[in-house]
C-alpha cells in the first residue's frame, strides 16, 4: 500500500430528490439523475432503470430547474445551500449513501516521521475529525428542518418494507463491484446496516 488513510470527514448521508415520488425502485425508471463521476453511482441508478449525467456541483441547481436532469442525490446541507429543494417537489429520505472526505498520506512519508510528531498529528486529526463530523451532523439536521419549514418540497419517509425493496435492487451492484471493493468491506457495511435497522 502506498497510501494511508488518516481521517474521514463526514459531510452527510445522501438523500434522493426528484420530480416524482420515489417510494419503490421502479419509480425512478426513466428519470435522469445528476451524479458525481463514479462507476458505482452509474450502476446504482442503472439498477433502477434510471440514467445519469455527470454535472459539476455548481451547475446542479440549473440542471434541475431546467429539467436537464429530474433528480439528484445529496446530503441535506447541499440540498439547502444550493436551494435544490425549491426546484424538486420530492426529497426521499433514503440515507442510501454517504458523502465523505478523506485525509490521506503517502505511507512511506507518514511512517518515516518521528513517532512523537506522528502521534501528535494523529491526535490533532482525531480531534478535528470529531468536531467536523459533529458539526456536519448538526448542520444537516438543521438544514433538513429549514427545508421542511420552507414548504417547497415534500419530504418522504420510506417504510421498512419500501427500504428493503431498494436494498434488494442494489444487491446486483454490490456483487458487480465486490471484486474491486472487497467482499470483506461489503460484508462489514451490511453488518453495520443491519445493526442500525434494529
Amino acid at each position: 500500500q502506498n497510501i494511508t488513510g488518516l481521517a474521514y470527514w463526514h459531510n452527510g448521508m445522501k438523500q434522493l430528490s426528484a420530480t416524482r415520488m420515489l417510494r419503490l425502485p421502479s419509480d425512478a425508471s426513466g428519470l435522469s439523475f445528476r451524479i458525481q463521476p463514479s462507476g458505482v453511482l452509474e450502476a446504482q441508478f442503472g439498477a433502477v432503470g434510471a440514467s445519469t449525467q455527470k454535472i459539476a456541483f455548481a451547475d446542479v441547481y440549473d440542471a434541475l430547474r431546467t429539467g436537464t436532469v429530474q433528480g439528484a442525490e445529496n446530503p441535506w446541507s447541499n440540498i439547502y445551500s444550493k436551494k435544490m429543494h425549491t426546484v424538486q417537489p420530492y426529497i426521499i429520505e433514503t440515507d442510501h449513501g454517504v458523502l465523505d472526505y478523506m485525509v490521506v498520506s503517502n505511507t512511506r512519508f507518514w511512517m518515516g516521521m518521528p513517532h512523537k510528531i506522528r502521534f501528535e498529528l494523529e491526535a490533532i486529526l482525531d480531534e478535528v475529525s470529531y468536531m467536523v463530523n459533529r458539526e456536519a451532523e448538526e448542520l444537516n439536521q438543521a438544514d433538513r428542518e429549514r427545508i421542511r419549514q420552507a414548504g417547497t418540497t415534500e419530504i418522504v419517509s420510506l417504510t421498512p418494507e419500501e427500504r428493503e425493496r431498494w436494498r434488494e435492487a442494489m444487491r446486483p451492484v454490490w456483487q458487480q463491484f465486490e471484486p474491486v471493493i472487497g467482499a470483506d468491506i461489503i460484508k462489514a457495511a451490511q453488518t453495520v446496516n443491519r445493526k442500525q435497522r434494529k
